[in-house]
């Protein structure tokens, strides 16, 4: 049995433990490719919460699990006593006494740290209002697969500071990469929030042509996240002026590729010529989901393997 270690924001790894996770996705994705079955977490159970909607998050994890030789488990908030006041404390003691790992999708990232702090078993973020570690995941090993090493490039981001922006920023201060971040005013990075040490590793722009010049990677996402619906007319005045387009890619590096979390808005974040264009990776980027998700979970609850 490993040590109990929890993914609750990028940072909680080593740039070590990522090099040893890459190479694993890589790993489980070929033997996926190839049909062969790898069955590490066969009869262990992983209990997904879900507080917010999900497509990618609930496929990902539920499929991989599978795959793994495990079995996964839907509790949605509204059907659990979770949903009438129980204590995310007391949950936490119940639920990792009858699972091997959990994920969770909520609101406040709070909510997911106490639940860490009572949990007998290996938490996940899967989406929280502050960060999406799992999406960062996946999205360099995306980049690795197509460019190779992520160090000492430029992500440029285009819009909202909200969760994946905090966690790339974590992400670059870690793996040594630099973070090009542009939002409209009243919506830039807090670096409080993002939990940076310092500000050596991403730089803001006022406007996001400047932000995309010379960038490997160019990203966005919705401009509007799920818990700020109300903010949604005031947003989409906000963030006019954000939409990733050609104009934005012709001005970044000659191989820069563009990803995008999903689900999409064409015509608002992102125009449709991008996304669909030829330097898109989106559907590599979701598809790295489920094999980035199956590295983590087999790391979290038996350490490292040996590729054999």
């Amino acid at each position: 049995m490993t040590a109990l270690k929890h993914y609750l924001q990028f940072k909680d790894f080593t740039r070590d433990e990522y090099d040893y996770l890459f190479e694993r996705i890589r790993w489980i994705k070929d033997k996926y490719k190839r049909y062969e079955p790898h069955h590490a977490l066969f009869d262990r159970s992983l209990v997904m919460i879900f507080e917010k909607a999900s497509t990618r998050t609930r496929l990902s994890f539920e499929a991989g699990m599978q795959q793994l030789g495990g079995s996964a488990i839907y509790l949605n908030t509204r059907d659990s006593q979770l949903g009438r006041g129980e204590p995310v404390e007391d949950a936490a003691q119940v639920i990792s006494r009858m699972s091997d790992l959990v994920m969770i999708r909520t609101f406040e990232q709070d909510i997911i740290e106490r639940f860490a702090a009572n949990s007998r078993v290996p938490v996940i973020n899967g989406l929280t209002n502050e960060y999406h570690p799992c999406q960062i995941l996946a999205d360099i090993y995306t980049y690795i697969e197509h460019r190779g090493p992520i160090q000492g490039r430029t992500v440029a981001w285009v819009g909202d500071s909200n969760n994946m922006c905090n966690t790339w920023l974590q992400a670059a201060e870690l793996l040594d990469f630099k973070v090009h971040v542009s939002t409209p005013p009243g919506y830039e990075v807090e670096p409080e929030r993002a939990g940076l040490h310092g500000t050596g590793h991403f730089e803001q722009f006022a406007d996001p042509l400047e932000a995309c010049k010379g960038a490997h990677l160019v990203t966005t996402d919705v401009w509007t996240s799920m818990g700020y619906e109300a903010e949604n007319e005031a947003r989409m005045k906000a963030f006019a002026d954000w939409c990733v387009d050609a104009e934005m890619m012709a001005v970044a590096a000659p191989d820069v590729l563009f990803m995008h979390c999903l689900p999409a808005h064409r015509g608002e974040e992102v125009t449709a010529e991008v996304i669909d264009g030829p330097q898109s990776v989106v559907w590599d980027e979701a598809e790295n989901r489920l094999h980035a998700q199956k590295a983590l979970m087999e790391y979290l609850v038996l350490g490292r393997a040996e590729a054999n």
